[in-house]
């Protein structure tokens, strides 16, 4: 399921309102417009048939019975019915043959129109009706079965009312206010109740940035936790992330991709929780079974993050950062495009921080051998693609390592958290 997501700035979140309420109000009003429509019509349709009723008991009273055989004269109340509301009527017998008409004031064209209609004959108890304009006015037929009291079918008895120029007009106008009337109750409830909607926005806005805020500073302290626990400062992890977001930025990778490049990359060794002292802290090279142990890091930093929602995202990274792009790396030797991305990015960041960096057990090493190093293994451990991308930012990578204090890593990881990490932004100093 897709949810809406709110705008992130202030005039964009004016836009959206704006704009939901325009179509909002013209729907209501469409919708208005065609429900006044409907009950005018209906109103109509349900005072033909009461005149054409009339009309019914009228034919079946025992002395009209042979309305075939009798004049005009003799239906007095149907003139009455004619002259005060209807444009004609038609009486046909059982067998659907025409016994009666008459109608009033209607051009010869309009009545031979009506004429030339195939009546839609319906069945005992129930009745049809349709409209049609003919020139400038508006007809509404209904045809109704006659019975006499035991229930047998007698004839049919067809009311035809004339909706003038006028009255469709004024039905229109009628409409038109009514339309209008609901459309104008949209913006003016938006208005009463947009103060509230701030409100309630700026509120929201404000507990989810407490809780980012509180998860982002719990993934801090774990990371920085795993880095003195690893003999190693705390920089270590501010700079094989903002080294990893820069290759990412440059390789225009989606901004969700980043995000989790970030959480993943800033705990990619929570797993060295699970390594004994004895082989994490071990000065000299480690043996084979040490470094068996040593590799199942990877496996144990995503049982720890498991369960955890908002680390999802992190578990690639945090499994596959030691795969190599020919299928010789751990946990699960995976090759080629088959490591997520997210690895293939963060190992350039992780090993040209590891060779240029003061480690207990080595030297810091200078840029141009460290990208000699990282060249012979572009296309063995590293995704030759993303390395020529790393290869040109290096240069300023390794200049920032060489100069930036602590608090500039920190504010460029701040800095990065806003980018990637937003949560909607309400209007400023809306009441």
């Amino acid at each position: 399921m897709n949810h809406f997501a709110l705008p992130d700035t202030p005039c964009r979140l004016r836009l959206a309102l704006a704009l939901r309420l325009g179509v909002g109000a013209v729907v209501i009003g469409i919708l208005a417009g065609g429900i006044a429509y409907w009950a005018a019509s209906y109103e109509a349709e349900i005072r033909v048939k009461e005149l054409a009723i009339a009309g019914v008991r009228h034919f079946e009273s025992p002395a009209m019975r042979l309305a075939g055989e009798q004049d005009l004269a003799d239906h007095q109340e149907l003139v009455r019915i004619l002259r005060d509301e209807l444009a004609g009527m038609r009486v046909f017998g059982a067998d659907r043959r025409l016994l009666f008409e008459t109608w009033s004031a209607l051009p010869e064209a309009a009545l031979a129109s009506l004429r030339s209609v195939v009546p839609l004959w319906p069945k005992q108890g129930e009745s049809h009706t349709q409209s049609f304009l003919i020139g400038s006015d508006e007809l509404i037929q209904v045809l109704l079965p006659m019975t006499i009291e035991n229930g047998r079918l007698i004839g049919y008895i067809e009311g035809i009312s004339r909706i003038s120029e006028k009255e469709i007009e004024a039905r229109r106008r009628s409409i038109r206010h009514v339309a209008l009337a609901a459309s104008l109750s949209v913006p003016v409830a938006a208005l009463l109740l947009y103060p509230l909607m701030l409100a309630m926005l700026r509120r929201s806005n404000f507990l989810s940035r407490q809780l980012l805020d509180a998860n982002l500073s719990l993934i801090r302290s774990l990371g920085n936790a795993i880095a003195k626990r690893d003999a190693d400062t705390d920089a270590h992890n501010y700079r094989v992330t903002l080294f990893s977001v820069a290759v990412a930025e440059a390789l225009n990778v989606p901004t969700e991709t980043i995000s989790n490049l970030v959480l993943g990359a800033f705990l990619h060794d929570v797993g060295k929780i699970g390594i004994p002292d004895r082989i994490l802290r071990k000065p000299g090279k480690l043996d084979q079974d040490e470094f068996k142990v040593m590799q199942t890091h990877a496996v144990l930093g995503v049982e720890i993050v498991a369960g955890n929602p908002w680390l999802i995202g992190a578990e690639q990274t945090i499994r596959h950062h030691h795969e190599h792009f020919d299928g010789s790396g751990y946990p699960d030797g995976l090759s080629g495009t088959n490591i997520p991305l997210t690895a293939r990015i963060f190992a350039l960041a992780d090993v040209f921080d590891a060779l240029t960096s003061v480690r207990p057990y080595k030297k810091a090493i200078s840029l141009e051998e460290t990208l000699l190093i990282m060249e012979r293994e572009s296309g063995t451990h590293f995704d030759p693609a993303i390395f020529a991308t790393f290869f040109e930012l290096a240069p300023g990578l390794y200049a920032m390592s060489r100069t930036w204090e602590s608090d500039q890593w920190a504010a460029e990881l701040n800095s990065v958290v806003k980018r990637y990490f937003k949560t909607e932004t309400a209007p400023e100093g809306a009441a």
